[in-house]
């Protein structure tokens, strides 16, 4: 005879499961702000500046968007108004910012 299905304790490891994900996401997020350097920002501008992008219709300028942010994960020079960064580019800081010798 075969053994009935927990369905209950199935669904609490999947919403368990989608929990650790979102928290993930909200850390990954994080990094990715401290690594290009837009947590200089104030957290005004900074929702400004992210509900513009999202709000952006021109196709080109999301393109240059996307091939700018692809040179920024491949460790290419990046353009940004502070300056050069101590972090090594292209790298998200996992462990608080700290750059790795």
């Amino acid at each position: 005879m075969r053994k009935p299905r927990d369905f209950d304790s199935e669904l609490k490891a999947l919403a368990d499961k989608a929990k650790q994900l979102k928290e993930r996401r909200v850390r990954d997020l994080g990094a990715l702000v401290t690594a290009t350097g837009a947590d200089a920002l104030d957290a005004d501008v900074l929702a400004g500046v992210l509900l513009d992008a999202v709000a952006n219709t021109d196709k080109a300028t999301g393109e240059g968007w996307r091939k700018r942010g692809a040179a920024f994960f491949q460790g290419k020079s990046r353009d940004t108004a502070n300056g050069p960064r101590q972090q090594q580019e292209g790298t998200l800081a996992l462990d608080g910012g700290a750059a790795s010798a």
